[in-house]
């Protein structure tokens, strides 16, 4: 994902998204949950888990560019 795609992204993102903005695989990053070792904080909501998009830019060292 490039950063302005990654700066788009809605409050929350699924697992796949996350693992994307990442550069690793969805099957790695479930399983990284499953193990409670995801470099990012994830939120459950029933059986979906969703991912605060603050959050993956803190893991990803950037954060959203602010217009003055």
């Amino acid at each position: 994902m490039s950063l302005a795609e990654v700066l788009a992204l809605p409050a929350t993102v699924n697992v796949v998204t996350a693992a994307r903005a990442l550069g690793i695989g969805h099957n790695k990053a479930y399983d990284l949950i499953k193990a409670g070792q995801f470099p990012v904080r994830t939120l459950s909501v029933g059986s979906t888990v969703r991912i605060p998009t603050a959050a993956l830019w803190e893991a990803l060292g950037i954060g959203p560019l602010r217009q003055e």
